[in-house]
């Protein structure tokens, strides 16, 4: 009983009602089924009480049409009494084909079937009868004439005492069938009486039990409105269906009014102190708005003073500081305007080809560059600033800071397609990344060259970007061990 009452607290809710009405439901239909079945076994065996005379009675009509249209043949040697004859015997010996053929001590089975051997005799006597009339044998078919109308008087009266004593039993029977009819009725209506009193008692107790927890619930939402939420206890949590999730709700949402009254109470206490630290942070916001103006002259008077130069440059013929410079003023440039921009991928080729001119000059054309790139990908848009972090990284880690000699260093730039992505992919035969650093790299982890500003955006910064703005459809691979160099390769959506 236990485990029913705990399997029944868990049921939702929905559950309880199908169950409740299918039970009630079934029962019905069970006490519908057995009466119908009773029923019906009584009517049947009231239309099998008369069936024996019923048959009789088939069976005397029948030998009277075939005792009639005998005596019409052969007085009239018509041929409608002869067929009429043949038809005739055909139904009898069908009749007779379900009586009793077996001896017996019952009194009506042997009466049965002395009637089925005399009417047997009967119609073979007949039968001759009639070859003898159609053979012309006036004596034969008269002898056998009369003998049929001997048989014909003795069935009529053992079918008459039959029937009569059948009549006697089968009516003593329907009684007996009436009694139990009369019975069935009353014992049908006192089922049905004590079923619907169970019906409409279990729908109530059911009904009540699963109603209950909502009237409970009803009650404790007015005690809360009518006195203050702190003081009102929560509900005790007796089902796993609907209501039980409605009443630990219910719980939560009583927990979540106690405690944002405390907090309001708390925050009242500590407004004044907020109002203080409210008017210092103005006072810094302030502060670092001026900065953030200031800090925007700087890179306008690095591009004007470096414009300058390069026309000084080309004033006194001096090409190759004039290049220089102007790489300079483009690179600078483009890391201040397309800051935070979406950008073509050829745009950020150029950026690398002025980042690589200026390294060059710089250490005099050690650093060996290649470019392997599918132009009809030039046009892909992507953030910017992701190309020029992963050569400065190459160089950065392998044909500068390589302990080998910068004959054996080469960087190498590749632009390819791989299915629906297009592959950026920058690699180096430098000293290559222990494992361990490539994890972190792939695992989004700070290493500690990223907090040096002095070594460009790093790695962590363009994978990071990448990730906001693809929401990680991207991939990133990184290929590289100690002495195998490093393969950075960057997948970008095509769309």
């Amino acid at each position: 009983m236990k485990k029913l009452n705990s399997y029944f607290r868990n049921l939702k809710l929905r559950h309880k009602l199908v169950l409740v009405f299918l039970f009630a439901t079934l029962l019905s239909l069970g006490i519908n089924v057995f009466v119908y079945v009773n029923l019906n076994s009584i009517l049947n065996k009231m239309d099998a009480v008369y069936s024996s005379n019923i048959s009789l009675n088939n069976i005397s009509d029948c030998l009277e049409k075939i005792q009639t249209s005998l005596t019409g043949y052969l007085e009239t040697k018509g041929t409608d009494e002869l067929e009429a004859y043949y038809k005739y015997s055909q139904e009898m010996n069908i009749q007779l084909s379900n009586m009793n053929n077996l001896p017996t001590d019952n009194t009506s089975k042997l009466t049965e079937r002395n009637i089925r051997k005399m009417t047997e005799n009967y119609l073979s006597v007949a039968d001759a009868a009639v070859l003898a009339k159609r053979g012309r044998n006036i004596m034969e078919y008269t002898k056998r004439y009369e003998e049929c109308r001997q048989l014909y008087d003795y069935l009529n009266v053992y079918i008459y005492s039959l029937n009569n004593e059948q009549f006697k039993n089968n009516s003593e029977n329907y009684q007996t069938l009436m009694s139990s009819i009369q019975y069935s009725e009353v014992l049908c209506l006192s089922i049905f009486a004590v079923v619907s009193v169970m019906n409409v008692l279990l729908i109530i107790i059911m009904t009540g039990r699963i109603t209950m927890p909502l009237t409970t619930l009803a009650e404790k939402a007015n005690e809360i409105s009518d006195k203050s939420p702190e003081k009102v206890e929560p509900l005790d949590v007796r089902y796993n269906d609907e209501i039980g999730t409605v009443t630990k709700a219910f719980n939560q949402m009583l927990a979540s009014i106690k405690e944002y009254i405390r907090r309001i109470r708390a925050q009242m206490v500590t407004e004044s102190a907020m109002k203080e630290k409210s008017l210092l942070m103005e006072n810094h916001l302030k502060d670092a708005q001026l900065k953030y103006l200031q800090a925007q002259i700087n890179p306008h008077f690095l591009f004007n003073t470096l414009n300058a130069g390069a026309q000084l440059a080309m004033m006194e013929g001096a090409d190759r500081t004039n290049e220089y410079i102007r790489n300079m003023a483009d690179f600078f440039r483009y890391n201040v305007k397309k800051d935070n921009e979406v950008v073509k991928i050829s745009e950020e080729i150029g950026l690398v080809d002025s980042y690589i001119y200026i390294l060059n000059v710089r250490f005099s054309g050690e650093i060996k560059f290649r470019k392997v790139i599918d132009e009809t990908l030039l046009d892909v848009r992507v953030p910017s600033m992701i190309i020029q972090p992963l050569v400065e990284n190459s160089v950065k880690y392998s044909a500068h800071d390589s302990d080998e000699g910068s004959d054996e260093n080469e960087i190498v730039l590749s632009l390819y397609k791989k299915e629906d992505m297009a592959c950026i992919e920058v690699s180096d035969n430098g000293p290559g990344m222990p494992k361990e650093t490539v994890e972190k790299i792939l695992a989004r982890e700070k290493t500690g060259s990223d907090h040096d500003e002095t070594k460009g955006i790093g790695l962590n910064n363009v994978i990071s970007r990448l990730d906001l703005f693809y929401d990680g459809n991207e991939g990133v691979d990184i290929i590289s061990g100690v002495g195998e160099g490093t393969r950075i390769i960057i997948k970008i959506p095509m769309e």
